[in-house]
């Protein structure tokens, strides 16, 4: 015969395996709304407590917890982009999303006692296109509200009924929208070369790196190439976009002689080939590729150490 405690542990249980079993989409849909993991888990975990703030015959009443904890999730993620707005208005030198490792190069940042642990299954965030570092560039030149309404319907494949509910505009508001942020999108370069030649274009530019040959680095970048750095005033980066292929390779053969004894390795960066460089141990620098006709025409390298956390052991097995 059950105790009541038991029979209350049954009751609860529903609600506690439907949390967990949306974790993982909520991590997934805040970082595309966000380009933070912080922030995203910042907002799951705010999402998870106004659940548990409910009483029991509120939780109840809810028809699907599911559609219920993404309506809410999206409604602060909505609310954490328009403050996000100003704080990086005044952010040091350019911000660049928060880069992501591979699923199997995967540790917490996050974990207590100043050590990582291998993160849950249900935190891991799903490397799709929709991640790469060159569409979430695009996404932080939306608005908000265009940049919600466009994940959650095009990304996502929310109506625009359920989509309005979130961004707190009329179905047809948020049509135009998303149809704005799908312009912006379409403005972008086109899809990058098949992974495979992607690896080994960054694999070459490694090699030049590491020789600290400028000749070959200015022939595996596209002539009109940009860099941007992100050290958010925390450690040393250039505050403005490195523009052209000599400048920039004038520029990383000036980093390579500065931090004698940097190790470059090949990781894969939100989903593509990238590069991380270690000193000492430790990643310094996390750098996302965007290629075309052969040649790098953009670099993301984030070296600000708040953005790195999930790269701390990596590299270390």
């Amino acid at each position: 015969m059950s105790t009541q405690s038991e029979a209350e542990h049954d009751r609860s249980e529903p609600g506690l395996s439907t949390i967990l079993g949306e974790r993982r989409h909520l991590i997934n849909l805040a970082y595309r709304l966000l380009g933070s993991l912080a922030e995203a888990e910042d907002a799951v975990q705010e999402t998870c407590a106004r659940w548990y703030a409910m009483s029991r015959q509120q939780q109840e009443a809810v028809e699907s917890p599911g559609a219920w904890l993404t309506t809410v999730a999206g409604r602060i993620c909505l609310d954490m982009l328009g403050s996000a707005r100003v704080r990086r208005e005044r952010y040091v030198g350019e911000w660049i999303p928060e880069p992501l490792p591979d699923r199997t190069e995967w540790f917490s940042g996050r974990a207590g006692g100043g050590g990582a642990e291998a993160a849950d299954p249900a935190d891991r965030v799903t490397l799709d296109e929709s991640v790469n570092m060159a569409f979430l560039v695009v996404l932080e030149s939306m608005t908000p509200a265009e940049r919600v309404a466009f994940i959650l319907h095009d990304v996502f494949r929310y109506p625009f009924a359920e989509v309005a509910a979130i961004v707190g505009r009329t179905p047809a508001a948020c049509r135009q929208l998303a149809s704005s942020a799908r312009r912006r999108v379409g403005a972008a370069p086109g899809p990058a070369a098949p992974t495979a030649g992607q690896a080994g274009l960054v694999r070459h530019f490694k090699k030049a790196w590491e020789a600290r040959d400028i000749e070959a680095l200015v022939g595996l970048l596209d002539p009109e190439a940009t860099m941007v750095a992100d050290g958010g005033g925390l450690v040393g980066a250039v505050l403005h976009p490195v523009e052209g292929s000599e400048r920039i390779a004038e520029y990383l053969i000036h980093i390579a002689a500065k931090a004698p004894g940097l190790t470059l390795l090949e990781r894969t960066v939100n989903g593509r080939p990238g590069l991380v460089a270690q000193h000492g141990g430790v990643t310094v620098t996390v750098a996302a590729f965007d290629l075309a006709g052969g040649r790098v025409t953009h670099i993301w390298a984030v070296r600000n150490p708040e953005k790195l956390r999930a790269w701390t052991e990596i590299g270390r097995a």
